[in-house]
């Protein structure tokens, strides 16, 4: 029997609607991510930077660079638990379990401060000149470098306080990191289209590696295993990787915009990335190579981000907005 046009639409639009509550099924069962919680960060607004963790007492430490203070979470109960004002413009920030040290860098005065982990007071502060930014820790030599100003990396001794060494650079370092299983340091400097290669021993450039055609290199990490290190572009929006022997140019993927800081998940083999255009993006590797498995919209800010593998979460830091206070979004991988 032939059947009216109606019912024929109707038929349609339910095999139609089928099809697409499936895929919206299977899109939400292989997203790489589930958020568990929000952190509020209390009144606070505008930018917020790189955090750091402490995991011996389960705290996040949030560099809170608009609101000119850090923010201290807790992450076993997942509230803040204190704000500590009286930075200036802070960016970057690492925590050295050794010496039970927290380092702050700050934009506004060029300032690192030391503070001691126990009560947050204040150790020490150390003038480097202008916009310091980045700090990583080298736990071996119980220092911290941190970069700055129109082109050095500064190297602090966390046992005497003082700046031991200038590491001079073409340019002002953005993303950088210091190598597991040798003595170099990996840079990104932006201004100068370059990735440097710093030998933190005799505190010199050893190497440079061009850009080419890419622009605007901010976050960097080293791929020990593989021996890569792995730099996000922002103009055009690529994630490049890199043989960490020479410099070669071994891959070049898609990536979401304004990425400010990328992480590896050595048990899932996968690479994490947070993006500014509001976007957790997720890589894995294949073979030899990396492939996208999408993510999850975050919010428009959003970029700065830390893995933490000792409990097996990414805390995702999310600017305030007209209806949601400024908070820590925690994220859980949804595979083993």
């Amino acid at each position: 029997m032939r059947r009216s046009l109606p019912a024929t639409l109707s038929c349609c639009l339910i095999a139609i609607l089928g099809d697409a509550t499936a895929l919206a099924d299977h899109s939400a069962a292989s997203d790489p991510w589930v958020l568990e919680s929000k952190i509020a960060l209390g009144q606070v607004s505008g930018r917020i930077d790189h955090m750091a963790v402490d995991i011996g007492r389960n705290r996040l430490y949030v560099a809170e660079l608009g609101h000119d203070s850090i923010g201290v979470i807790d992450l076993k109960s997942r509230k803040l638990v204190r704000t500590v004002g009286g930075f200036r413009q802070p960016q970057g920030v690492a925590f050295d379990e050794s010496s039970d040290t927290l380092i702050v860098a700050n934009a506004g005065d060029g300032s690192a401060r030391l503070l001691r982990g126990e009560d947050l007071a204040p150790i020490a502060t150390i003038n480097l000149g202008e916009d310091a930014d980045n700090v990583r820790v080298d736990r071996s030599a119980r220092q911290a470098v941190v970069g700055y100003g129109s082109g050095a990396l500064a190297v602090i001794d966390l046992s005497s306080h003082r700046t031991v060494a200038k590491i001079p650079l073409k340019g002002h370092p953005e993303g950088f990191q210091l190598e597991a299983s040798g003595r170099r340091i990996f840079v990104n400097v932006p201004d100068s289209r370059e990735m440097a290669v710093v030998d933190r021993i005799t505190g010199k450039q050893t190497g440079s590696w061009s850009t080419q055609d890419l622009g605007a290199n901010f976050p960097l990490i080293i791929d020990e295993a593989r021996q890569n290190v792995l730099v996000l572009f922002r103009r055009p929006a690529k994630l490049g990787v890199f043989a960490i022997r020479d410099g070669a140019r071994l891959e070049l993927l898609d990536s979401c915009g304004d990425a400010d800081d990328i992480f590896t998940d050595a048990r899932r083999n996968r690479v994490y990335v947070s993006c500014g255009e509001g976007f957790l993006e997720t890589f894995e590797v294949r073979g030899s190579g990396h492939v996208s498995l999408g993510g999850v919209a975050t919010s428009a800010g959003a970029r700065t981000a830390q893995w933490i593998p000792e409990i097996d979460r990414l805390a995702l830091a999310v600017r305030a907005t007209e209806s949601e206070p400024a908070a820590i979004w925690i994220f859980r991988p949804t595979t083993e």
